[in-house]
């Protein structure tokens, strides 16, 4: 089974971007341990970052053409203001689960509405890189239990 792994705008400056908020690893460490996750439980990841939003929108669209059975994506500040990826996901005839890195109801009152989280299967927010692992776990089994592996 292949999954998709989309990163949203300024994550590739995770390590350097506030690392009071999103914490002192970067993006390719937190891609390795995703990898590591995906070899244990036997699932091919591909990840990719953008801070385009078309790009986003169309690498979501062309998702399930590609063979992807599911996508876990960090829309970022995307969260919020998005109705282009909002869309993407729900049309894009696979599940998909939203993560982030922190608690973004913890934060400005701007964070705490996600145009995204509706049309995904599930969110996790607030444990960090951690949130990314947890997200992929949640993902499987929610593609298992609905058999869409």
């Amino acid at each position: 089974m292949k999954l998709i792994v989309l990163h949203g705008p300024n994550l590739g400056r995770l390590g350097q971007r506030e690392p009071g908020v999103y914490g002192s690893g970067t993006l390719a460490q937190i891609n390795e341990r995703l990898q590591e996750l995906g070899a244990e439980l036997d699932v091919e990841l591909e990840c990719r970052q953008s801070d385009v939003e078309g790009e986003l929108v169309g690498w979501i669209g062309q998702a399930a053409a590609e063979g992807f059975s599911g996508i876990l994506i960090n829309p970022a500040a995307y969260t919020h203001t998005s109705v282009a990826l909002r869309d993407a996901l729900s049309g894009a005839g696979i599940p998909a689960v939203e993560v982030h890195l922190s608690n973004t109801h913890a934060r400005e009152a701007f964070r705490h509405n996600s145009l995204t989280v509706p049309v995904c299967v599930g969110q996790v927010l607030g444990f960090g890189a951690e949130s990314y692992a947890i997200g992929l776990r949640g993902l499987l089994s929610h593609l298992r239990s609905t058999q869409q592996v």
